[in-house]
């Protein structure tokens, strides 16, 4: 197959990386793509939001299957796009996407179909009034939220009801985050610990990847700001086989059936981020693809060939796929610039990438990178993803082996959380007791 993978960041990276170990694959493409992507496939200088442009490439390099890495190229209608010519794509089309596209139709998607979530209301930005008096009616903290993409950080979890009205002129009024703000969802702040579990479908059957757990603030013990996120693990030991159930009855078949039910069949990746609260799981958002950084541990962890499960869903084959995940943990911490996720300095030359190997179960997936003559430079906020895989079921020791590799790679303001994993000892600890 040749196939043609859309996105730049450290998720696609891990996808480039699996789909070259893939049989199947003879030819790999990356639009945009990075640095690290480029040792394992031709870069092509496209970026994802150029619909119409990586359309023709497609027809002219006879892409067999396109897979689509980031959420706004799916948002915008790529999908639909690449299908109304014939052509092959994982992932879904517009409208099955606004569950990621508007935090506030999936919302009422949920509420429609009785799916798990926290209480919530929506209003336009010219309700401010409305949505001050639904602050007064919720008990801190309270979470607002901007309707659309904001590249992961149009959340604001607030301590008390003032930062909640704060956080509403700056969604609202000082569009703080641009059209996205145009409407603002406020929820209650659910309690609990947060999980992702991701459903791969073709629309009517689906294979659930292993539960990861994401990193999203900023500091060690989940402080200071959210970012993209900071480093994930998986398999999280908080998803149980009797919590994975309900995942799966509760809340990713109502999703399936809803979506059929509406006309907008989901095939593609359905990430559902949820919360475990003392109830049960309840779902914080969905996204319409892998999650960054989740999908660095997550892809690893995959007993198979991703080229063909993803074959599978773009021409409703699922039903044929041999779903199996390694016994295995993975661990991935991102080393970030300086100054992330507020303004950063890049250009910054990376040092050590050669210093760390597979052999030693050590992969480094880029995701802000450009390559300069022999030099490996930063471009973005979030940097690397160091992911460590182990296969001895020692997820602490997977951990230990994240960190010492970061210790051997460094650029000029490197800054990485030094607890990643660390919540998921506590239930390795219980167990052995």
């Amino acid at each position: 197959m040749n196939v043609l993978v859309i996105g730049s960041g450290g998720r696609e990276h891990a996808l480039v990386w699996k789909l070259r170990q893939s049989r199947h694959v003879e030819a790999l493409s990356c639009a945009p793509g990075n640095a690290g992507i480029g040792r394992y496939a031709d870069l092509v200088p496209m970026k994802a939001t150029d619909l119409e442009g990586l359309a023709r490439f497609a027809k002219e390099n006879r892409i067999d299957l396109t897979v689509v890495g980031p959420e706004q190229p799916l948002v915008l209608g790529i999908v639909d796009l690449f299908e109304s010519q014939g052509m092959r794509i994982f992932g879904p089309t517009k409208a099955a996407a606004r569950l990621e596209g508007s935090k506030v139709f999936a919302k009422d998607f949920m509420a429609t179909h009785s799916i798990p979530t926290a209480r919530f209301k929506s209003f336009h930005s010219s309700e401010r009034l409305e949505a001050e008096r639904f602050i007064d009616d919720l008990a801190p903290p309270i979470v607002v939220k901007a309707d659309g993409l904001a590249a992961g950080k149009g959340v604001l979890i607030c301590e008390t009801m003032e930062s909640a009205i704060v956080a509403l002129d700056e969604v609202m009024v000082k569009k703080s985050f641009g059209s996205a703000g145009d409407k603002v969802l406020i929820e209650e702040f659910l309690v609990g610990e947060e999980a992702s579990v991701f459903a791969i479908t073709d629309g009517e059957r689906f294979i659930t990847l292993a539960p990861a757990q994401d990193h999203k603030r900023i500091l060690d013990g989940d402080l200071g700001k959210n970012t993209g996120g900071m480093g994930a693990y998986a398999p999280a030991p908080v998803v149980t086989d009797a919590i994975l159930r309900r995942v799966v009855d509760e809340i990713i078949l109502p999703t399936l059936k809803g979506m059929e039910v509406a006309g907008t069949p989901y095939r593609g990746c359905l990430y559902c981020g949820l919360m475990i609260t003392e109830t049960g799981p309840k779902v914080i958002e969905y996204n319409c693809r892998l999650g960054d950084p989740e999908a660095q541990v997550v892809i690893p962890l995959i007993d198979g060939d991703l080229a063909e499960m993803l074959l599978a869903v773009a021409t409703g084959t699922l039903d044929q796929h041999v779903a199996r995940q390694h016994a295995a943990s993975a661990v991935c911490v991102v080393m970030a610039s300086r100054g992330y996720p507020d303004d950063y300095e890049t250009g910054m030359s990376i040092q050590g990438l050669d210093s760390v190997s597979l052999e030693e179960g050590i992969v480094v997936f880029h995701a802000g990178t450009r390559r300069d003559g022999e030099q490996i430079l930063t471009s973005g906020g979030r940097v690397l993803g160091v992911t460590a895989i182990g296969y001895d079921h020692d997820l602490q020791g997977t951990i230990r082996n994240a960190y010492r590799a970061i210790q051997r790679i460094a650029f000029d303001g490197a800054y990485y959380r030094s607890d990643i994993g660390g919540k998921a000892l506590k239930y390795i600890d219980t167990t052995r007791k």
